[in-house]
């Protein structure tokens, strides 16, 4: 897409079966970012059981916990000033938005300052 920038995949698993180097030819993403996913304790939660909005409520809350550790809040910090200078996008392989940490990644961006769009 025009004005997509580079693509973070801030997913805690790459996908399987599918070198570095193809990420990107292979539409996945161009950076795998796992320094912006949820903790791997917090992903095999997340996928023992479908969200309920309870569940939901736990998981963004400690997801929101984990990007409020000094390393995460760094990346979070330089991710907001690169993006008033130029476009980049995250994703993740979720297929509802509504239920993924990557709406609550942009959220937490933009309590930072990142400067965002498509939210």
């Amino acid at each position: 897409m025009p004005r997509e920038g580079p693509r973070l995949g801030p997913v805690r698993r790459p996908p399987r079966g599918v070198r570095k180097e193809d990420y990107a030819k292979r539409d996945y993403f161009d950076l795998w970012f796992p320094a912006l996913a949820p903790s791997a304790k917090w992903v095999s939660w997340a996928l023992a059981e479908p969200f309920t909005d309870a569940r939901w409520v736990k998981y963004a809350k400690n997801y929101r916990r984990e990007m409020a550790a000094p390393e995460a809040r760094r990346v979070l910090q330089l991710l907001a000033l690169l993006s008033q200078q130029t476009d980049f996008s995250v994703g993740c392989y979720c297929a509802d938005e509504a239920r993924c940490h990557r709406r609550l990644l942009c959220e937490v961006l933009i309590e930072h300052g990142a400067k965002m769009k498509g939210l």
